[in-house]
């Protein structure tokens, strides 16, 4: 009978046990895609990701709001705007990172419009007609690209929301874009980048973007 007591015991024991390990805290995942819409914390800062996965990946894309950023770890800097680009609404994100004139500047894949990470200017390689021998040289257009705050809290990585009392010219295609998954001229966007890329491998000298000086 003592045994019979004893092995009743045993069992009910396991079940409340069994129970509180299906009823805990279940794990969460932080890290956002590419397309989907990311936490907002207490004060305001919106989580994109985990610090060492996007220095490893070097870029990360989310949808905050609907509106979809691009973050960009270069050069021991975190940089986000808005990920479309503000000339055709190109995919910033496929775009490389070079430097020009001493700015580190994201080239959109479509046209190869330079976009500085820092301000979010747009740069052209123009003349002055004024000067006797007039030389090419980088000049700005002024800001074009919406910037967003990075923070980096706790090995977390957070934009802060944007300030739209204040307009820039990505704000079109940002609002464009809206809450859209996979879109149309995305997803032809890689092939586009790769064959863009090639041709600026051959003529490296060229510049697709030029403006002349008003």
């Amino acid at each position: 009978m003592l045994d019979l007591v004893i092995l009743s015991l045993h069992f009910f024991i396991c079940l409340l046990i069994s129970v509180a390990i299906w009823r805990g805290p279940k794990d969460v995942d932080l890290h956002s895609s590419s397309t989907e819409t990311v936490e907002m914390e207490p004060d305001g800062l919106i989580l994109i990701g985990r610090e060492d996965d996007i220095k490893k990946s070097r870029r990360t894309t989310a949808k905050v709001n609907g509106r979809e950023v691009v973050v960009f770890y270069h050069e021991g800097k975190f940089h986000a705007m808005d990920s479309r680009c503000y000339h055709e609404g190109g995919p910033l994100r496929l775009g490389e990172i070079e430097d020009i004139n001493g700015q580190a500047c994201i080239i959109c894949p479509w046209h190869k419009y330079k976009i500085t990470l820092e301000t979010g200017e747009g740069l052209y390689e123009g003349r002055n007609p004024l000067e006797p021998s007039p030389t090419p040289q980088w000049l700005s257009i002024g800001v074009k690209q919406r910037i967003h705050k990075v923070t980096i809290d706790n090995g977390n990585v957070y934009v802060s929301p944007p300030d739209l009392s204040v307009s820039f010219d990505s704000d079109y295609f940002a609002d464009k874009h809206r809450n859209s998954g996979d879109l149309a001229m995305e997803k032809q966007s890689n092939s586009q980048a790769a064959e863009q890329v090639m041709a600026r491998k051959q003529n490296p000298g060229e510049c697709s973007n030029e403006e002349p000086l008003s």
